[in-house]
């Protein structure tokens, strides 16, 4: 796994208010659209990581610089 790259400040905030608000939104993983119901956003092994939901319930845990805002 390549080094973790922060996000930009305004992005984490976003990622935050929307999981204690339970906002949808709209975010590209690894380049691919996709409506994510974010549930927690945690660090782990010196890297910043997004618990979401799919529009189907499974769960997904994505690395904060691999999303596309």
């Amino acid at each position: 796994m390549s080094a973790y790259r922060p996000i930009a400040c305004a992005d984490h905030e976003r990622l935050e208010f929307a999981a204690l608000t339970k906002q949808w939104l709209d975010l590209r993983v690894d380049g691919v659209p996709q409506r994510l119901l974010p549930l927690d956003v945690f660090t782990r092994e010196g890297a910043e990581w997004l618990l979401a939901q799919t529009e189907t319930g499974a769960q997904l845990t994505l690395r904060l610089d691999g999303l596309g805002f």
